[in-house]
Parts: structure tokens; C-alpha cells; sequence
């Protein structure tokens, strides 16, 4: 009872964050929008935000949104495959179609209860391949290390290639905050900051022993052997395809969305990996899915290439709904549907001894 109690608390505030934030930006873009509607001339009746987002959403054009399913199903093909791969060192060939739903699984539950995808989708393998549930969680904190790993280098592309036009829309506002700080301010944070390191400096033997040291140290240690289990598998070079092509379908699927919005349609590529990255930060971002904050920055990027914010607005709304929702949605009650159909008759072998 106490369990559910706090998955239920937990909902409710992961929750309130993406409403809030949602809630925040509507009102803020609907007295823009009402103001620069009726400057050109139209009635107040017809200045309505809600009204452009339904009617934009309902603008999406159906063939590039059904691509965006095969994106994801590609992707998520791809990383099932890697699972299989991760798995294999545990003894056993597990069956495609369950790492696959069980893929599907964890993202639907994420939705809902951000990061414990992961538990449900690790443990409802174990359940159907009869494989130790710490084992598969072994292989899914692996498998997140990557996905730290691919987000934090696709970042970086992303700055490399578009340095002067990210520089170029944060660094102004950047500078005035610098500004505005002062000086004396500047050197009082600086003085802060440089005595907190001081202070980790000599004081680190005792820092050592702290609770949160340790977490971090585990967390190191384990990002560490995670990445050198790679080596231990069959086949390294499928590995990494697949690990590229991941993220190279994740990038498709804003890419194809561009196509299902006209004031989208036409930006390059890069926008679409600008759009990509920013999100992928959002999604970061523990409320449902990214809500909100999956919002804001698919805006915020969009803007560096002249996107209107009323018009970068209705594409994070289809965007949002298209490739967390309805993809999530329909891919996750599939596999909650049909997994333990599909295992009704399945037997899986023991474990090879001493795997």
C-alpha cells in the first residue's frame, strides 16, 4: 500500500511539472499571439491560440506521420537486437519479439511514472526468458550508459556544426545577464566557486566517505564496466551499428516531422538535428514523456532558424504527440497486450551453466 501510495505522489508531481510548464507557455505565447493577430487587423474572436494549435494539429499530413511510426519501429527493432546482444553473455538466446515488447513496455510505463521503465521492462523479461531479474537490470543499466553516452556525442556534433548560430542566439542574452551581474559580483561567485573547490581539495578524505561521494563513485564505476563489457560480446561491430542506427532513426523521426508541417517542411537537416538534441534534453526532464520541457526547447531551437514561436509551438505539440505519445501509446498496450500470448506455449532453456 505504502508503495503505491508514493508511485501515485510520484505521478501526480512528475505530472504537475509538464502541466506546469504547459500551462505557462500557453498563456505566455496566447497574449502574443492575440496581440500581433489583431495588429493585422483580424477580430479578437478569431486571435485565439487554442484555436491555432487544434486547427494546426489538425493540418498534419497523415504519410509523414505513419513515417514516423517506421522510424521508431526501426529504432526500436535495432535496440531489441542490441539487447539480444547484451544478453547473450548471460547465457541465452532470448527471443526477439520479447526484448522488442518488452522495449515497448518500459517506454509506455515511463509515461507514467518517469524512469521506472527500466524496473518494469527489466523485470517483465525476466519473467517470460526465465532469466534472474538483476541480471536483465544489468543489461539495462548498460544499455542506458549508451544512451547517456549517444546523447552526450550527438550534442556535441551539434554544437560543433551550429556553433555560430547557437553563440549567436544565446550569447547576446548571455552577455547581458553577464552584464547586469556586475563584476563585483562576478568575482564574489567566482571567489564562491573557487573556495568550494578548495574546500573538496582538502577536506577530500572525509568528502570520500559521504554518502553521496560513494553513489557518484558507484555510478562511475559502473559507467566504466559497462563499457568495457562491450568487449565481451560476439559480434563489436553490429553492436555499434546498432547503436548508431538508433540514434540515427531518433534523428529521422524529427527530420520526417518537419514534412508533416508546412512552416517546417522546408528547413535543412540540421534543423532537424538542432530540434533533436534540444529535445532529447527535454525528455531529460522527469515529467511524462518530456512534457513541457520537451515543448519549450523544441521552441527554442526552432527559433534559431525563423520558426515563429506560434508556429514552433504547434509543431512541438505535433511533434510531442506524434513521437512520445501516440508511438509510446500504441507500441506499449501492443506489448502489454499480446506478450503473454505470444508466451503462452514458450519454454525457455536454463541458463548455460556458469554463464
Amino acid at each position: 500500500m505504502k508503495q503505491t501510495l508514493i508511485k501515485v505522489i510520484k505521478f501526480v508531481l512528475f505530472l504537475s511539472v509538464g502541466l506546469g510548464i504547459l500551462y505557462y507557455l500557453f498563456n505566455s505565447f496566447s497574449a502574443k499571439y492575440v496581440e500581433e493577430c489583431m495588429s493585422k487587423g483580424a477580430a479578437l474572436e478569431d486571435c485565439n491560440f487554442g484555436d491555432k494549435l487544434v486547427d494546426d494539429f489538425k493540418s498534419a499530413r497523415p504519410f509523414w506521420i505513419f513515417m514516423i511510426f517506421v522510424t521508431f519501429s526501426i529504432s526500436n527493432v535495432s535496440r531489441a537486437l542490441r539487447w539480444q546482444m547484451l544478453l547473450k553473455p548471460l547465457g541465452r538466446d532470448v527471443r526477439l519479439i520479447n526484448t522488442f515488447l518488452c522495449t515497448m513496455i518500459g517506454y509506455f510505463t515511463n509515461l507514467f511514472l518517469p524512469r521506472a521503465g527500466e524496473v518494469v521492462k527489466a523485470g517483465t523479461l525476466s519473467k517470460y526468458e526465465n532469466i534472474p531479474v538483476e541480471k536483465v537490470m544489468g543489461t539495462v543499466v548498460i544499455d542506458r550508459l549508451l544512451d547517456v553516452i549517444s546523447i552526450l556525442i550527438v550534442s556535441a556534433l551539434a554544437l560543433i556544426l551550429e556553433y555560430d548560430k547557437i553563440w549567436g542566439y544565446f550569447g547576446k542574452p548571455m552577455g547581458d545577464f553577464f552584464g547586469k551581474l556586475g563584476w563585483t559580483k562576478l568575482l564574489i561567485l567566482a571567489g564562491i566557486v573557487g573556495g568550494g573547490i578548495l574546500s573538496l581539495f582538502f577536506f577530500r578524505s572525509a568528502f570520500s566517505e559521504s554518502t553521496f561521494y560513494k553513489k557518484m563513485a558507484n555510478v562511475a564505476l559502473g559507467f566504466k564496466e559497462g563499457i568495457l563489457s562491450i568487449g565481451k560480446l560476439d559480434n563489436v561491430p553490429v553492436f555499434l551499428f546498432h547503436s548508431i542506427l538508433i540514434w540515427v532513426m531518433y534523428f529521422m523521426m524529427v527530420y520526417v516531422s518537419f514534412f508533416a508541417f508546412a512552416p517546417t517542411e522546408n528547413l535543412p537537416p540540421i534543423a532537424a538535428l538542432m530540434a533533436f538534441v534540444f529535445a532529447a534534453w527535454g525528455i531529460v526532464i522527469p515529467s511524462p514523456g518530456g512534457m513541457g520541457s520537451y515543448h519549450y526547447l523544441t521552441i527554442v531551437a526552432l527559433g534559431m532558424y525563423g520558426i515563429s514561436e506560434f508556429d514552433a509551438a504547434s509543431f512541438s505539440n505535433i511533434s510531442f504527440c506524434t513521437i512520445q505519445l501516440a508511438t509510446n501509446i500504441t507500441f506499449g498496450i501492443l506489448g502489454f497486450s499480446i506478450i503473454g500470448y505470444l508466451n503462452r506455449n514458450y519454454k525457455p532453456a536454463d541458463l548455460i551453466e556458469n554463464a
